[in-house]
């Protein structure tokens, strides 16, 4: 996704390390900012809405395989390139781009809504899914137009994530197939 940003920055004219300020007060406003995506993520494993329910399935059937014997480093690194490049494509060039080529007022509030709902789509597994996708890239772009730095979103996009696969695959994921056995109710 990074290379993607960079190419499709460069080619728009909205290279996304521009909007990067490496600055400590990014760092620390980013994990500051994760705190509401993981509680989003509490609510969706402590409701018992069905939705919520076959989500979580999915993700037991998806992601456990794919990520149960990852050495944390290896969730830690995939989570920071997908924070980084999902971050540098969705605000950093497509908001961006979209609010640049557009008259104001509207055109950051356009350009919010524009790259919230293609991060949604772009994270279609289920509807429920793809919604929660969609208001967590509200939610990101909205970081991004608040501070003014693409590293808030960044950092809190990136540690959700590596919180979110830690849980999933460390806790989640040891209830859901025990070492050596089915899943319980199998």
């Amino acid at each position: 996704m990074g290379l993607v940003a960079v190419a499709l920055g460069w080619a728009l004219g909205y290279p996304p390390g521009d909007a990067v300020a490496w600055e400590l007060a990014g760092w620390v406003w980013g994990a500051a900012a994760a705190v509401p995506l993981l509680a989003l993520m509490g609510v969706c494993i402590r409701v018992p809405w069905r939705p919520f329910r076959e989500l979580l399935g999915l993700l037991d059937e998806m992601v456990l395989p794919l990520f149960r014997n990852c050495p944390m480093a290896d969730l830690f690194l995939v989570s920071a390139l997908a924070g980084l490049g999902e971050e540098m494509l969705f605000r950093g060039v497509i908001q961006r781009a979209v609010a640049g080529g557009l008259e104001p007022p509207w055109n950051e509030a356009f350009a919010l809504v524009v790259s919230g709902v293609l991060f949604g789509l772009a994270h279609y597994l289920t509807r429920t899914y793809a919604v929660l996708a969609t208001l967590i890239g509200l939610y990101l772009g909205w970081l991004w137009l608040a501070t003014g730095n693409l590293l808030v979103p960044i950092v809190a996009h990136g540690l959700y994530d590596f919180l979110a696969l830690v849980y999933l695959t460390r806790f989640r994921g040891a209830r859901a197939c025990p070492p050596g056995g089915s899943p319980p109710g199998e």
